[in-house]
Parts: structure tokens; C-alpha cells; sequence
């Protein structure tokens, strides 16, 4: 396709706090300068604002994981509205539901669909294959490719494969004060960085802590994100009388920042598509302890620039932090690896080059 004539719709269920949030906002930033037009339309969160900087018009849906006729018939009308007004030429999804109403618009209105599969699933496979066929399919990862060959029965040649990616680029507000503190007294800073749900297996790092205080190391917790589950784990903490070992942060709006006071990173998740958050400490010369569900193996490389173990382990996770804590210069070795992984495969110039490779292919 020619992309000075394409007028594209990136559609997302949100645009809160995640990485499928994250990669819109990346998508937006590469086509900008190429296309004719980029909108978004979603249920909202706090990257509208981002979008309003960047000079992304964005529409307010509701929310396309909340199922009801009365909700389906409305979000297809103003899904209309935005076609006609917008002169929607591509309509780039990034949800399962997103994907089914972008199919039924296209039997109305001539437009490209384009899908990027952010996660791993094995539900809805007869929802799932219809809103998928004769979609253009980008899986953020080689297991979320499988994942939609082998379960979702998709043709091999419809599923190409661009790996997530990120920026470097800080925002200049230095230093988080309360970690600052924290190093200052001699603490070794571990963090957890994702959404308060259980997807991110955030209880089985909490639980973790346990063991780290029977050592009575230097060591304490930050848990960096909001969610549903913010109060749960904070009743949790209470009640294991972890509330001065664990410090919950809340959302951040530049991860970088933070990361760049951690001395080490947790990824607890119990499932993943391609995760962002190691990727994330990669680039900040962070190593990771990452479950090993997934993608997360396409990112750490076990033993050489992070570790990965079993999930739903808290054991798993308080050895390898014991062990990263006694031991610097392995630390320093794996933190060295995980730099040269993110400037090898992870960096946004080979994501922007691979996307618009892909938008001009099609």
C-alpha cells in the first residue's frame, strides 16, 4: 500500500497501563511522519493523554470487552461514524473483539484489517478464527505465532512475526525520591513492574518476601503499577507483616526512570504473550528473574542474561534473589548480556523498520 494515502485507525480495548497500550502509542509515533492521517479510538485510560501530545485524535468507545447487544450495536455505530468522518483506510486492531467488529465493518466499508496478537490463548477458538480469517495477523512473538497456528488453525503465510520493542528516551524529572532514600541506606532494590491482576502472579512475589526476611537481607520490594487487585495485595502484604519490606509505587508514567534505580527485576507473570517489562530492563542494563511462560524465553536467555523459573514459585524467585544479591559480578556479567540483547533484537529503529516493511507490503 501507498502510506502517504492511508488513513489509519489503531483500535484498542484501552489505553491504560499496558504493553498492548504501549505499542499503540509506538505505532502512532512511527506512522505520523508517513501516513496521511492516524486516529485511535478506545475506552480511554491514562495514555489519552500521551495521544493529546502527540496531536492523535482519539475516540472514546465503550468498553469491547464488556459483552451486550445493547453495547455491541452502539460501539459498531460510532465505529461507523469514525469510518465516514475519518476516511478510514486501515483499521490496525489490537484486541481479540477489536478484531471481530473490524470484521464486520469490513462488509460495509472498504478498509485494510490489520490485527497484532499481543497474548497467548486457548478459549473462543470458533470467536477467535472468525474475527482472525483473511485478517492480516502480526503476533508480537514466535509463541504467540504458534499459538494461533496451532490452536487457532491460521495459514502459516497469513501470521508474520514483530517483536515488541521500546524507547530509551527519558523523561527529564529525575530521580524517584523514595528509592533514592532507599539506596542511600545500603538497600539492594528489587522490582515488579505491571498491572495489579493476576496475570502478573504479583502474590507469589509478595509471598516471596518471606524467605528474604528469614536471611535478614538488605533487600526491599517495589511493586511499580495499579489494578484491580491493588487492595487485595496490600491486605496480603498486611497480613504476612511485610508492609515495611514492600513498597508499592502505584503507576508510573516512565518506566525508564524507575528502572534506572532498581538493582534487579521480577517478572512473576502466570502467562504472557511477548512482555514488555524485560525488554524494558534490558534496555536500562537491568537484568531479569522471569517466569518462564510465554514469550519470556525469547527475551532471557536462562543463565546468561537473566534467569527464568517456574511460575507460581515463590521459592523460585526469593533463590534467585538471594543469589543475584550475593553475588555482584555474576550480576554484572548478566546485566552486560541483557544490554547487548535489547541493542541486538529489541530496539524501537528495528520495530519501526519491520512496521512500516509490513504497512507497505500489504
Amino acid at each position: 500500500m501507498k502510506l502517504n494515502e492511508q488513513n489509519v485507525l489503531l483500535f484498542s480495548r484501552t489505553m491504560g497501563q499496558g504493553g498492548a497500550e504501549k505499542v499503540v502509542l509506538q505505532i502512532c509515533e512511527i506512522l505520523l511522519p508517513h501516513v496521511n492521517k492516524v486516529v485511535v479510538c478506545s475506552s480511554g485510560g491514562v495514555n489519552v493523554k500521551k495521544l493529546n501530545e502527540m496531536s492523535v485524535k482519539h475516540y472514546v468507545i465503550p468498553d469491547i470487552g464488556k459483552k451486550s447487544v445493547k453495547k455491541g450495536v452502539e460501539t459498531l455505530h460510532i465505529l461507523s461514524e469514525i469510518i465516514k468522518k475519518e476516511k478510514i483506510t486501515v483499521i490496525h486492531s489490537h484486541h481479540r473483539m477489536a478484531a471481530f467488529y473490524s470484521k464486520i465493518l469490513r462488509e460495509k466499508y472498504n478498509v485494510v484489517l490489520i490485527n497484532t496478537v499481543h497474548n497467548v490463548f486457548f478459549n473462543k477458538r470458533k470467536l477467535t478464527y472468525w474475527g482472525y480469517k483473511n485478517t492480516n495477523l502480526i503476533a508480537c512473538g514466535e509463541h504467540v505465532k504458534d499459538n494461533l497456528i496451532d490452536y487457532f488453525c491460521m495459514p502459516p503465510e497469513q501470521v508474520s512475526t514483530i517483536h515488541n520493542a521500546v524507547d530509551t528516551k527519558l523523561v527529564p524529572f529525575g530521580d524517584n525520591k523514595r528509592l533514592k532514600e532507599l539506596h542511600n541506606q545500603g538497600f539492594f532494590l528489587v522490582g515488579n513492574i505491571g498491572r495489579l491482576t493476576r496475570q502478573k502472579g504479583m502474590s507469589f512475589f509478595i509471598k516471596s518476601m518471606i524467605n528474604i526476611r528469614k536471611e535478614n537481607l538488605k533487600i526491599k520490594y517495589i511493586i511499580i503499577g495499579d489494578g484491580k487487585d491493588r487492595d487485595e495485595l496490600l491486605k496480603l502484604t498486611d497480613e504476612l507483616e511485610l508492609k515495611d519490606d514492600i513498597i508499592f509505587l502505584g503507576y508510573v508514567s516512565n518506566i525508564s526512570n524507575i528502572l534506572n534505580q532498581l538493582d534487579l527485576v521480577v517478572l512473576s507473570s502466570l502467562w504472557e504473550g511477548l512482555p514488555l517489562t524485560p525488554i524494558e530492563a534490558f534496555s536500562m542494563g537491568r537484568t531479569v528473574i522471569g517466569t518462564d511462560v510465554g514469550g519470556t524465553s525469547e527475551i532471557i536467555s536462562d543463565a546468561r542474561n537473566g534467569y527464568l523459573i517456574s511460575p507460581r514459585s515463590s521459592d523460585a524467585i526469593s533463590d534467585k534473589v538471594i543469589y543475584l544479591f550475593n553475588n555482584s559480578i555474576k550480576r554484572k556479567i548478566l546485566e552486560r548480556n541483557a544490554h547487548k540483547t535489547y541493542l541486538s533484537k529489541f530496539r524501537l529503529s528495528i520495530f519501526e523498520k519491520k512496521t512500516l516493511d509490513y504497512y507497505e507490503s500489504i
